[in-house]
């Protein structure tokens, strides 16, 4: 695969956009907003993620089908996200169609009307799908760990918001939160494509021409320290689950990227992971295993999580007592380091391969850094990485005093 180039600039309003040109007929258009769950105050749980939805209910000049169609029509595909430090509106589109995918995404997040009846009617869909997760313990452990692990804190606030939240939110609470935080120097544009940049600047110019360039609003609350907890509670139907983690490097970190080979060595996606090669193949203790590693401005954590069968628990957390163990008492071999480098090398080329992650990919790094890095400075950064920095990392994240555990037991 061809080492990427991208280039990143500033358009006349202050909006930052990073450009990748590629030889597809197909392009990839996304808007990132640093407007995530963390961004949200103590009585809007749950607000950016409703917002979301709501973009796509109406503008000034469409209504919902139109919006739904306008991609569609054309064989493209339009979605949108929220994670906890950033919403995204995306299309996927042939690349003769770029200006409409333009217009549509600088429409509905310029000129939002958000209808009544439309808010409504977006509830009961919300509501849904909280009940969904509440009722799927494999997904609800991840969030109930993150609600212990940051609580009282926005980064442990449930994503999609509560039952009695979204319930309250109001046509003002949209507007308001739109006002804060949809504004050009809060914006990132992503596109992967084969269109020529000067072109893509004069259109996303003049469709973003009527954003506000800025606005009022509070700077997210920082975090800085949790306290370690070991729960069991009886909330799973057949199969038990289970969430260990603790803190680990931001993404503002020089230890990320050390941190991101650890945890790759140790639960990756990978066959041959620690855990999965130990777990899941030596013992069949459970069919699925992962570790996993999430970044944030100020702080990140990594997490394993496995669901098995409830007398094959304590098996399971003695062998990976006994993974972590080696990680902290021994440091990879030249060969052992070699391996786990290439493999990683190997993942980040895969992510990139796909055009729409890596516009995704691109978008979140310009709003998190203010910067891209190339492949060969990752690869810079990898190689640099000894076995004693590797162990150091796991000495001081992967400790029992430190890190937590939550199991939904049967």
């Amino acid at each position: 695969m061809k080492a990427y180039q991208p280039i990143c600039e500033v358009l006349a309003n202050g909006t930052r956009l990073v450009y990748l040109k590629v030889p597809s007929q197909v392009a990839h258009l996304g808007f990132f907003f640093a407007a995530g769950s963390r961004h949200e105050g103590p009585n809007q749980i749950g607000l950016a993620h409703f917002l979301e939805h709501c973009l796509f209910k109406g503008t000034q000049k469409r209504n919902a089908l139109h919006i739904l169609s306008r991609i569609d029509a054309v064989g493209g595909e339009l979605n949108a996200y929220t994670a906890k430090e950033e919403m995204c509106l995306y299309a996927s589109f042939s690349k003769e169609h770029t200006q409409r995918a333009i217009d549509l995404l600088s429409d509905i997040s310029i000129n939002s009307t958000f209808p009544e009846k439309e808010i409504e009617k977006e509830k009961e869909v919300i509501l849904d799908e909280i009940n969904s997760y509440l009722d799927s313990p494999s997904d609800k452990i991840f969030d109930d760990f993150d609600a212990k692990l940051f609580e009282n804190h926005p980064l442990g606030q449930n994503i999609l918001g509560t039952m009695e939240s979204v319930s309250s939110f109001t046509q003002q609470d949209l507007q308001q939160y739109i006002q804060q935080y949809f504004t050009a120097d809060n914006l990132v544009v992503s596109f992967v494509g084969n269109v020529p940049l000067a072109r893509l600047k004069v259109a996303l110019e003049a469709a973003l021409s009527q954003m506000p360039l800025t606005a009022e609003r509070s700077v997210p609350q920082p975090f800085t320290f949790t306290t370690p907890f070991k729960e069991v509670l009886k909330e799973a139907n057949y199969q038990a689950h289970a969430v260990l983690g603790g803190l680990a490097p931001s993404y503002h970190d020089d230890e990320r990227v050390a941190m991101s080979l650890l945890i790759n060595i140790l639960g990756g996606p990978a066959l041959n992971s620690r855990l999965n090669l130990s777990v899941r193949e030596r013992y069949g203790y459970a069919y699925s295993i992962e570790a996993n590693y999430h970044t944030f401005a100020d702080t990140g954590y990594w997490q394993i999580y496995f669901g098995s069968e409830p007398k094959n628990v304590n098996k399971t957390l003695t062998l990976i007592d006994k993974e972590l163990d080696k990680l902290r008492e021994k440091t990879l071999s030249a060969s052992q380091l070699l391996q786990a480098k290439r493999q990683y090398k190997g993942h980040l080329a895969l992510g990139m391969d796909v055009n729409s992650g890596l516009m995704q990919g691109l978008g979140k790094s310009m709003l998190a850094f203010g910067q891209i890095d190339t492949i060969a400075e990752m690869h810079q950064a990898i190689d640099k990485i000894t076995s004693q920095e590797i162990q150091v990392l796991a000495q001081k994240h992967l400790r029992k005093e430190v890190f937590s555990s939550l199991i939904f037991d049967v």
